[in-house]
């Protein structure tokens, strides 16, 4: 493994103390080579017997995020991001490599920075499928990813990022710079991203065929990535989009990714049941908890902005101002997760603010848990189901179980004719799920469910303060989600640590 410029100086000096001459370049004949350890950095010479080295702390060596040589309490080796090696990143790339046309090229933006107000920026998030291509976690990037012959593994991997600048890092701290680009995440050649308007026109000249997802030309803000693509274009005609192609892979998920997820879920569920152990008088109070418990044993805190509504404040489907008081004896409604490695969980419970459900509350409770359950067993491959044909699962057995408990006039449902299950019952059963919450824009809901597909599975009932439903039932809201990977013949729920059995629910508070 190689290192940044600055980390080669620093190197240099030390090793000038050893009398080791020349550059650090593995690649250059009779030079010494640097080898990296989970504890140290050794130098070796190729050539000449007996010489002496030096070893300098990784510890000492900073990137723009962690790697396994300096975070090994974070990354195990050959991982670039959480769980996900640098070996699975190159195929990922050579998958979709393998998927374009000869000559194709697809070309992806970084996303950027988003300020808050003036100079306070937001946390920075690498836009997915970067990311998911990458796994480079970096701003002011670009990735071009060329295929070069028909086989698998025919490809060509461009990487334009920030080169070291130990002035601007004093004050932004750590990038990867240009050798990193290369020797950490593999790319074949990497280039400064401000040459990027002069060098990316050469790179596409000889495309056939261009994949890149770019805004409108006619957009008001549009950002300076995405223009230096539309800019380099041979012609425009050989445009087409990528987001399709990339989405074909991203929706299977891989072994690493739902150990993931799993991991995610894991956290998040406990995290979860724990706040049912405890009474909260306040939204905010149990926000707060739970933005600590998902940042606990390596998770990365919150996947979205949580919702956290008690009351009939949950019949508002994403509620998340999360300042109101908890009223006892009312019930409160939380659709919140946290992240792993990027990789997402996404749960909703409904408890009682007071630890136990009243008859009213139990009885839609249990209503809302028959259809999740039955929902949740057929996410598997053999079924051969589709997302759609689940939801309509699910709006027939919801409006099955309300006719059981008084509710009439039942047309309708899901957004779909405007009869009350319409009001009931107003948004789809469930959705991918993965790097993103809703994961894989685009990719319909009318495919059918494989092996390695992950979704989420929440039926819920949403009562409005409305004379046509029974009185006992108004403004109580119930939803139930988990997160579930489809398997051979049966689910893998990867947030089963939530509890959601009312006994269960109940037993905690004795």
């Amino acid at each position: 493994m190689s290192f940044p410029r600055a980390a080669v100086r620093y190197l240099e000096r030390h090793v000038a103390k050893q009398h080791i001459l020349g550059p650090l370049c593995a690649k250059q004949i009779g030079a010494p080579v640097c080898r990296a350890t989970t504890s140290q950095v050794s130098w070796q010479p190729l050539s000449r017997a007996g010489r002496t080295y030096a070893t300098v702390s990784a510890v000492e060596l900073e990137f723009g995020q962690p790697v396994h040589e300096t975070h090994p309490h974070i990354l195990k080796a050959g991982e670039i991001t959480p769980g996900i090696t640098a070996q699975e990143y190159a195929d990922r790339r050579a998958k979709l490599a393998h998927s374009l046309p000869s000559g194709g090229i697809t070309v992806l933006a970084a996303a950027d920075l988003k300020y808050r107000s003036g100079a306070v920026f937001f946390p920075f998030r690498q836009e997915s499928n970067f990311l998911y291509l990458t796994g480079f976690l970096e701003p002011e990037a670009l990735a071009v990813i060329q295929k070069t012959g028909p086989d698998l593994g025919d490809y060509v991997f461009h990487l334009f990022c920030r080169p070291k600048d130990p002035r601007a890092e004093q004050w932004s701290g750590p990038w990867s710079g240009l050798q990193a680009a290369t020797d950490v995440f593999n790319a074949d050649s990497a280039h400064d991203i401000a040459k990027a308007d002069t060098l990316l026109p050469n790179l596409l000249q000889p495309a056939s065929r261009i994949y890149a997802d770019l805004p409108s030309p006619n957009a008001t803000v549009a950002p300076s990535l995405p223009n230096t693509i539309r800019h380099a274009l041979p012609k425009p005609d050989i445009l087409a989009p990528l987001q399709p192609l990339v989405n074909a892979l991203r929706a299977i998920k891989s072994p690493a990714e739902v150990a993931a997820m799993r991991h995610a879920g894991r956290v998040s569920g406990r995290a979860l049941t724990d706040a049912m152990r405890r009474p909260w008088a306040y939204e905010k109070d149990l926000h707060a908890f739970l933005t600590h418990a998902f940042s606990q044993d390596g998770c990365g805190g919150e996947a979205y902005v949580p919702v956290i509504a008690g009351g009939p404040r949950g019949t508002m489907i994403h509620y998340v101002h999360n300042t109101a008081a908890l009223a006892p004896g009312s019930t409160v409604l939380v659709d919140a997760g946290g992240e792993y490695g990027n990789y997402v969980s996404d749960i909703t419970r409904t408890w009682p603010v007071s630890g136990r459900f009243s008859a009213p509350q139990r009885d839609l409770y249990e209503a809302v848990l028959r259809v999740q359950r039955r929902v949740v067993a057929m996410c598997r491959a053999d079924a051969a189901l589709t997302l759609d044909q689940l939801h309509r699962v699910a709006d027939n057995g919801l409006r099955e179980e309300l006719t059981a408990l008084g509710f009439t006039g039942l047309a309708g449902g899901g957004g779909g004719g405007g009869g009350g299950m319409d009001v009931l019952f107003p948004h789809h059963v469930g959705h991918y799920v993965g790097l993103d919450v809703h994961d894989v824009p685009g990719y319909g809901r009318g495919i059918q469910l494989k092996t390695g597909h992950c979704v989420t599975v929440e039926p819920g009932i949403y009562v409005p303060d409305d004379e046509r439903f029974p009185k006992h039932f108004r403004g109580l809201a119930v939803r139930i989600e988990d997160s579930v990977c489809v398997n051979d013949d049966g689910p893998i729920v990867l947030t089963a640590e939530a509890v959601k059995e009312v006994v269960d629910i109940e037993a905690l508070r004795d």
